[in-house]
């Protein structure tokens, strides 16, 4: 990366259109640039809107901040104090930047010296320096790209290609397409064409009633070797028959703790889909490797780290976590892999995102290439808000595209002789989808041997400065929500008179206020309120689970913030109960020392997790206590969590132990969320449960705060 080059001698420049109110206000420097961008970036995170944009501009925040505080640290012209001060500000900023890249994996890859700095990401740098007068150096707006040995035609700027890959292609340099297990073309549609039918596929799951679970016919299982120590439940050897029978597209969608892992593993082995891409989170890619060794240890598993330097191209499996995946998807496409699984298959659901563009890229490609290959979704919770989180899944399956659905599932859907508009559509619609390859059962249909589960909540009374503090906080927020109602109402034109409260103008205002939060610059919020929460329940949830540890053995603690985590593992280390702590900003190898002292050591009696980054493919049923220190925004993540304990292997009924602080909003989001739990159950698992609305929690919070406190104002 080059410098920045020399500041202005002349007048400050305009920042371009656009740019200038939202990010520079007069007498600025670069720092309060950079604290204004970095709020606006933590803001869009806190929502979960990561989009591409967010994270070039993220992405320039931080080349922008490691080369000012080397600026400011070779600065010997000003004073010590100015340094200082100087330094300190940078050091918030940082901060900031830390705790965002805990809130989504993705971000993590951006912070490492060797991240391949985007073209998005360089003009936002450039950007920034203008709007404080600061010229960038013209080497760096001009200089191309650095060239690879090998580019991929499809995104040759953002490509690398290890050595090794290389290596393996002049090893086999005419790996010619395979499609000798292609499937004969399908008739183009007759009955059906012209008819929308992706809405009424979703729809056909949203209308499914008692009874009507999720799981294609399976064979029954034949006898398959595994090796010695390890055990195939029947469950399991089921889908693998299936492979091996010629199956080749699988949801797999078992509820957590299932042994999806083994089953892709034995899957692919039974289909000879070697080699075998698999695409994973960060935080289970050495789990995975692992996992590998276990269930088919004569086929060598490699991990793509970084821009892989350390890969062995000529190994049967290939680990890859969705944050490097980008530097990667050109060689991969042209690879000659025969099967791809995509663990945690959810985090794909927002097809505008990068992570989603490059699996659905990758997935197209190589069933370009190899005509049948065996691809597999695996997620426990496939549904989180909303049945289209259904949609990019079944995209990379290769079941539908943007506008229809394609090949098989069309010619099923002919074959029914229906159309959207015959009553019977839609049961055998969904029929038509489920028998494309999803597989779904329950915990308690297939293993009841495994002990039961419960969540209970135990509220505690906030009576602390910080707790008064938080309640006079919420009570701000309501009275703020309350004006904006009332402003908004006495600007209607219309003369109608409201008698009572109007629920529609109460989601509006609820609606503004949250577009309105990551602009504002002081206040509460939603996210804040809930953040204060948790800091002020950290105590007194790791003091609950010290106890646990005590009198039950080892307990997992879980927290959303990094600085809810701080205080917890400090009151642990002043109680002397030895912990470890699996954290997103861990390599790793650290992070896999950490768990295996956990799981290992008799000692460790507490494994402190971020609910984001430990959530998802850990193994830690060496405990049966679970203490959930904050909430999460949906029922599928907190399922998510507490079902790292509650897997095959367990042996004791597993307790979730919900910290909730009385009285505040910690508890009416605990009910928001234990509403909105009935999604997955009446889509996937039969059930007669009603489905709540899939509207954002956070919404929902503001409806109800801003709906009490009206109705307190009215009664009074």
């Amino acid at each position: 990366m080059a410098g920045r080059g020399r500041r202005s001698t002349g007048a400050r420049r305009e920042a371009p259109r656009g740019q200038r109110s939202r990010r520079v206000r007069e007498g600025d420097d670069l720092i309060a640039v950079l604290a204004r961008a970095v709020r606006e970036v933590e803001g869009a995170v806190q929502r979960g809107r990561v989009t591409p944009s967010v994270r070039a501009e993220f992405q320039a925040i931080a080349l922008l901040l490691r080369e000012e505080r080397a600026r400011v640290q070779a600065d010997r012209a000003g004073s010590e104090s100015r340094r200082s001060e100087q330094l300190k500000r940078l050091d918030g900023i940082a901060t900031i930047l830390a705790t965002t890249a805990v809130r989504d994996s993705a971000l993590y890859g951006l912070l490492a010296d060797d991240a391949v700095v985007s073209e998005s990401a360089r003009a936002i740098r450039r950007e920034m320096l203008g709007a404080v007068g600061i010229e960038a150096a013209p080497e760096e707006e001009t200089a191309p790209p650095e060239p690879a040995a090998f580019v991929a035609p499809a995104a040759p700027e953002r490509q690398v290609v290890p050595q090794s890959v290389i290596s393996r292609q002049l090893a086999n340099p005419f790996l010619a397409p395979d499609f000798s297990a292609a499937r004969p073309a399908v008739t183009r549609p007759r009955r059906l064409a012209g008819w929308e039918l992706l809405d009424p596929l979703f729809t056909s799951f949203e209308r499914a009633g008692g009874g009507a679970p999720a799981c294609m016919d399976l064979p029954t299982p034949a006898p398959w070797s595994v090796p010695a120590g390890l055990e195939l439940m029947p469950h399991q050897a089921q889908l693998v028959a299936a492979a091996a029978a010629g199956h080749r597209t699988f949801l797999l969608a078992d509820e957590p703790g299932l042994g999806k892992t083994a089953q892709s593993l034995l899957a692919a082995e039974a289909a000879q889909a070697f080699p075998l891409l698999v695409v994973v989170p960060n935080v289970v890619k050495t789990n995975w490797a692992r996992e590998a060794g276990r269930w088919v240890p004569h086929r060598p598993a490699t991990v793509i780290q970084g821009n892989g330097e350390t890969i062995d191209a000529f190994a049967d499996i290939v680990v890859v976590n969705y944050e490097v995946l980008d530097r990667h998807v050109g060689w991969i496409g042209d690879f000659g892999f025969r099967g791809m699984v995509v663990d945690e298959a959810h985090f794909i659901k927002n097809k505008t995102s990068q992570r989603s563009q490059h699996v659905l890229e990758l997935s197209e490609r190589i069933r370009t290439r190899i005509g049948r290959p065996l691809l597999m979704a695996l997620t426990g919770t496939p549904l989180i808000n909303d049945i289209d989180d259904f949609r990019a899944i079944w995209q990379f399956l290769g079941w539908i595209d943007d506008e229809k659905p394609l090949g098989e599932l069309m010619q099923r859907l002919e074959d029914t002789g229906l159309t959207p508009a015959d009553p019977g559509f839609y049961p055998a619609a969904r029929q038509c989808v489920i028998d494309m390859g999803i597989v779904r059962r329950r915990k308690v249909d297939v293993a009841a041997d495994i002990p039961a589960r419960r969540i209970a909540d135990l509220p505690v009374e906030l009576d602390s400065a910080a707790g008064r503090s938080i309640r006079a906080a919420e009570r701000e927020l309501a009275r703020r929500l309350v004006k904006r109602y009332e402003s908004a109402l006495a600007a209607r034109e219309s003369a109608t008179e409201v008698v009572g409260i109007d629920h529609a103008l109460v989601r509006k205002v609820a609606g503004w206020e949250l577009k309105d939060t990551s602009t504002k610059t002081s206040g509460e919020n939603v996210f804040s309120m809930m953040r204060r929460i948790g800091q002020a329940k950290a105590g007194l949830a790791a003091d609950y689970a010290a106890q646990l540890a005590r009198s039950a053995g080892k307990v997992v603690f879980f927290a959303k913030h990094v600085d809810v985590m701080d205080a917890a593992e400090e009151t642990f280390t002043k109680l002397g109960v030895r912990y470890s702590s699996i954290r997103g900003d861990q390599t790793p190898s650290v992070r896999q020392r950490h768990i295996d002292a956990f799981v290992k050591d008799p000692d460790v009696a507490v494994a402190v997790c971020s609910l984001t980054a430990a959530g998802v493919g850990l193994n830690l049923q060496v405990a049966s206590n679970i203490v959930l220190a904050e909430l999460s925004w949906t029922d599928a993540e907190q399922t998510q969590a507490i079902d790292r304990s509650h897997r095959i292997g367990q042996t004791e009924p597993v307790t979730a132990w919900r910290i909730l602080a009385a009285q505040t909003l910690d508890s009416r989001i605990a009910e928001l969320i234990d509403s909105k739990a009935g999604l997955a159950a009446r889509a996937l698992d039969g059930s007669d449960e009603e489905v709540q609305s899939s509207a954002d929690v956070q919404l929902e919070a503001l409806v109800a705060l801003l709906t009490d406190a009206l109705s307190e104002q009215q009664a009074a």
